[in-house]
């Protein structure tokens, strides 16, 4: 059960690429972030991650019409079928080449994918069960160069394809005999959005130079004809046609599909019947001032004939169709805007910057925000939990400090005072404070009441701070340099540097305080840690050898134990009173640490050179994670030295370093293909770093980045733990659902005798039984089951063994349940006759109290804002009725407000008590 820890959330990253998507309700977006999907809910202000991930970067995501099913696609066309109401994936499928877009029919009974220069007509999985969920109906030919974007009229007959020859081919998803496809012009520049207008073929198009083109189809839909007696295999082929290939690619154990070929000519049918025609109406510019902007993303909302483009200095306009009248313009970002959506109801925009990583929705008509978040765009280097473990605090490269919420996944506040890279952060005791260190010379302290930075600790001469600890008191602040090799120390209270501690003859790596005493424990790479005593006068009390350069210093929650990972991949363990060591781990062949594009060597030999740079100790303190350069992050028994479990963070080959051995089909005699740039053309620009770039290249190119963990802390609450890795901030947490961990099992405890107990009413039996068995949904029945009154009495007679766990198990049901006074009592009653006991164990029932806190803390606070929101408008009421003239009997000597005030204040008292 204590390690039975799955991937629960994506935290630090809201939008990388593709394009997004609205639910069928309208609330929630669906964003493509990296290789993974997240489900931002715009009405609740939650997120959450989907369990699924693909082998590379998403590029489509495609959603059926009932809001039940998802196609994600990604760089290399490997598709996922997801339900999204069991977010379980239903079918694996491959396209064989990169997918630009795919989209659903509106009856949700096709969808239609593009790939290079061809549209491939599919029928949607149904509600039953399906040997192949995917079924090729009809291939589409007619453009000469690669599709960008697609549209189905109302009714799905027909559906439009953008291409970047700048031509829109509309064809039939049915054999129309008046219809068959039809090819559109007009335009100068890259088709990026083209639309059917409501109930109708009249079409828009737009195109990458900004301009509209408004064309005018002269029949109605209900005016398309059934081609009839049509024999099924389309057009005639020709010898040796490159197309034939793929073709049979295309098509997936032995289907029979349709092939349609679009020519320029009109085709000639020999029935009399009228032929759709369409009509060029009007063309219209959106670069009028003269200043060219180039065009990037485009949305258009049928029913209220509303047009949303997006450009690629972040400004975007609303028009109204077909009148092209501008009704909004705005500026939103000093980015590119790289995918807009639009929600059923017309309402709310969605707009994804992917350099920036920023995802916002926009309400254009009260032109307000109704979601704003922006990840770190550029590495995360540290994070830091909160001492109730509601928060994380994350700082990166790009200077900015983050605050998130455990619990909706969002991010609340930044502070962007720093000017360099963000090296560390820390909360202090209170959970109040943040501290934070970086390359800019300073240490900042930031106030989460107020959001502001109110201390700024500098050092005389400037330095480039590298770590950051913070004392049990939260009063002492220090930090390491990596150029002057010094340690200095501030007191947080008046900001004053208190004194500058010299003697390591290498950069400091790393700093932790004890959590028991005032004892400074520092890393560096002289090969040394080095114990600071901080009541006597700040003296070393103790040195460290160490085998090689020291990178990162930890101590255990009860501070009886000190960790220390060296450069030579090892972590050791002493014991800090008597400056003896304890043990040691070998872990570099746990690392498994893979093979750049541009390594000369082999995975094997770049391992040697690899090492741990993260260290956290679990809240039990019995385990310890580690993590570095590696894919993997490591769990390993303290107490025993070896190793029990390894997550693989990622498994998005997007990034450089995640295979052990390169591709030999990509290597020629002129090195990896890999290497060469196949995107310049598209202004991104080439493919590789800079030599020796790690973190990230700050000029116009870009280049694969390299997988690592630069960042561990496991919660306090002891339920989940966080790395900061080149994917953004994964949270994994204990999914009790899934694990039968009995307790002390037998073969009478069975649920029909644990509710047999509850019949006999015999409650602490009952209880103890369902606690052995072990089954959280049982365990609640029984705990309801007990009458409010007969709690104390029932805590009073159980074993003490079982006080512990019931206690986990309140503080877990207390976090969701809506039975908030009954929980409240059963912790209450366990504290108040146990808590002697229990402060005795207070080491190992540290996470379990902290757990409770972070539950009882998260209901206060929504609790007040309730109560306070009540309160104002009841005196609203109040002073309304008062400005009607409409005037309650009460009594002279009291004042309406005074009383309303007292009451509120008695009720606020008592639910307070409540709390404690």
């Amino acid at each position: 059960m204590k390690f039975a820890y799955r991937f629960s959330n994506l935290l630090g990253a809201v939008y990388r690429q593709g394009n997004l998507s609205f639910s069928k309700d309208g609330n929630a977006v669906i964003s493509p972030v990296g290789n993974r999907v997240s489900v931002f809910d715009l009405k609740n202000n939650t997120s959450e991650t989907l369990p699924i991930s693909t082998t590379k970067n998403i590029t489509c995501v495609g959603v059926s019409p009932d809001g039940s099913l998802a196609i994600v696609v990604d760089e290399d066309g490997a598709a996922l079928l997801v339900s999204l109401i069991t977010r379980a994936v239903l079918h694996h499928f491959h396209f064989h080449k990169p997918v630009s877009s795919i989209r659903f029919s509106p009856d949700g009974r096709k969808f239609v994918v593009t790939k290079e220069n061809v549209a491939l007509l599919y029928h949607a999985p149904g509600k039953q069960r399906e040997f192949n969920a995917f079924v090729l109906d009809k291939s589409y030919y007619g453009p000469y160069d690669e599709t960008t974007c697609i549209d189905w009229t109302d009714d799905s007959k027909c559906f439009v394809v953008g291409s970047k020859d700048m031509s829109t081919w509309v064809f039939g998803a049915e054999r129309w005999a008046n219809l068959i496809y039809y090819s559109l012009g007009g335009h100068k520049d890259i088709i990026l959005g083209c639309f059917f207008e409501k109930d109708s073929l009249d079409l828009y198009t737009v195109s990458q130079d900004g301009a509209l083109c408004v064309w005018e189809s002269d029949t109605e839909l209900d005016g398309l004809v059934l081609k009839k007696n049509c024999d099924k295999p389309g057009p005639r082929r020709q010898e040796g046609d490159d197309e034939e290939e793929e073709e049979d690619e295309d098509r997936v154990e032995g289907e029979e599909s349709e092939v349609i070929r679009g020519k320029t000519e009109t085709p000639k049918d020999k029935k009399e019947v009228k032929n759709v025609r369409y009509k060029h109406r009007s063309k219209h510019f959106f670069n009028k001032e003269g200043d060219f902007n180039n065009l990037t993303a485009a949305a258009y909302h049928k029913p209220t004939h509303i047009l949303v483009t997006g450009f690629a200095s972040g400004i975007f306009h609303l028009h109204e169709l077909p009148e092209f009248n501008l009704i909004h313009s705005l500026s939103i970002s000093d980015q590119r805007i790289a995918s807009v959506a639009v929600n059923s109801s017309g309402d709310w925009i969605a707009f994804g910057c992917s350099r920036m990583g920023q995802l916002l929705v926009w309400e254009w008509q009260s032109e307000s925000y109704v979601f704003k978040q922006q990840g770190h765009f550029n590495n995360m280097a540290s994070l830091a939990y909160s001492p109730d473990g509601q928060y994380i605090v994350t700082g990166g490269d790009d200077g900015k400090v983050k605050v998130w919420n455990t619990n909706s996944g969002l991010c609340f506040v930044t502070f962007t005072e720093h000017t360099s890279s963000v090296t560390n952060v820390a909360f202090t005791s209170s959970g109040f404070v943040i501290v934070s260190a970086s390359l800019d010379g300073t240490v900042r302290a930031y106030d989460l009441h107020r959001y502001r930075n109110f201390r700024t600790f500098t050092s005389p001469r400037p330095a480039q701070f590298s770590s950051l600890a913070v004392d049990v008191s939260g009063e002492l602040v220090s930090a390491g340099a990596q150029d002057s090799f010094e340690i200095f120390l501030w007191s947080m209270q008046t900001g004053r540097l208190l004194e500058v501690l010299g003697g390591h003859e290498g950069p400091v790596s790393s700093l932790c305080f004890s959590p028991v005493q005032s004892i400074l424990a520092s890393a560096s790479w002289d090969r040394t840690v080095r114990l600071w005593d901080m009541l006597d006068s700040w003296q070393v009390k103790e040195t460290l050898p160490l085998t090689s350069d020291g990178l990162c210093v930890t101590y255990r929650p009860d501070g009886q134990e000190l960790a220390v990972a060296t450069l030579n991949g090892e972590i050791s363990f002493w014991n800090p009173q008597t400056a003896a060591q304890t043990g040691s781990v070998t872990g570099r062949h746990d690392l498994e640490t893979g093979r750049k594009e541009t390594d000369k060597i082999t995975a094997k030999q770049s391992a040697k050179g690899k090492s741990f740079t993260a260290l956290c100790y679990s809240a039990d303190g019995e385990s310890i994670l580690a993590g570095g350069h590696s894919k993997f992050v490591c769990i390993y028994n303290v107490k025993e030295q070896m190793l029990l479990k390894k997550f693989e963070i990622s498994c998005n080959l997007s990034f450089d370093a995640m295979e052990e051995f390169l591709d030999r089909r990509k290597m020629t005699e002129f090195g990896s293909l890999a290497l060469v740039d196949e995107g310049a053309g598209d202004g991104d620009g080439v493919d590789l770093s800079l030599p020796g770039v790690r973190r990230g290249d700050m000029s116009s190119r870009h280049f694969k980045p390299e997988i690592r963990v630069s960042s561990l802390r496991f919660s306090p609450t002891g339920r989940s733990w966080a790395a900061t890795t080149t994917e953004g901030l994964l949270v994994y947490s204990l999914d009790g659902s899934l694990v039968f961990d009995p307790y002390d099992l037998d073969l009478d405890v069975t649920p029909a005798s644990i509710r047999k107990q509850l019949r006999l009413q015999e409650w602490a039996s009952a209880i103890v039984l369902a606690f052995r068995l072990n089954e959280n949904a049982l365990k609640q029945e029984v705990l309801e089951a007990v009458p409010h009154e007969q709690i104390p009495v029932v805590c009073g007679s159980l074993p003490d063994v079982y006080v512990e766990k019931l206690l986990g198990f309140v503080a877990t049901c207390l976090e969701k349940s809506s039975h908030l006074q009954f929980y409240m009592t059963w912790a209450q009653n366990l504290l108040m006759l146990h808590g002697q006991k229990l402060k005795n164990r207070s080491a190992s029932i540290l996470p379990t109290l902290q757990s409770l806190q972070k539950s009882i803390q998260r209901h206060s606070d929504s609790l007040s804002k309730l109560c306070d929101f009540n309160m104002y408008n009841i005196r609203y009421a109040a002073a309304l009725s008062k400005q009607k003239g409409i005037k309650r009997p009460i009594k002279e000597e009291e004042d309406p407000d005074e009383m309303m005030s007292e009451e509120m204040s008695e009720a606020s008292l008592e639910e307070s008590d409540m709390m404690l």
